[in-house]
């Protein structure tokens, strides 16, 4: 399964990366901005997307809403993980569209648990 990472921090995505790394079966693309995430769910086909709110060209709500709007990807799950922890930005991002909000730091435990509960058919791989 293929799951894309959008966050404009290396670091970030590669600790979503790790937090996954003993999943069988879950193959990774990265994208460091909202413009670089719709281009390549544009191309490709994803199991699953964790998506920064803040990025400097096209920010994550935007992203949500060019996501949801597509016939195609309706129905991708998308986890949204970002330094904002108001309600209003909660809010917003579950309205438009986001299956699961999550504030930064985040336990690598709570990413995997997240990942399972979405892609169920992972709830047999060992991590």
């Amino acid at each position: 399964m293929e799951i894309l990472i959008v966050d404009d921090s290396k670091v970030m995505r590669e600790m979503i990366v790790a937090c996954l790394r003993g999943v069988a079966d879950l193959h990774f693309t990265h994208a460091a901005s909202g413009l670089e995430a719709i281009e390549r769910l544009s191309l490709g086909r994803f199991a699953l997307v964790f998506l920064d709110l803040n990025m400097p060209d096209i920010g994550g709500f935007e992203v949500l809403e060019f996501v949801r709007g597509q016939d195609a990807l309706r129905d991708v799950p998308i986890i949204v993980v970002t330094t904002r922890g108001d309600e209003g930005s909660r809010d917003r991002a579950l309205a438009t569209g986001a299956t699961r909000f999550m504030t930064k730091p985040f336990e690598p435990t709570d990413i995997l648990a997240e990942v399972r509960a979405l892609l169920p058919a992972l709830t047999s791989a060992t991590a």
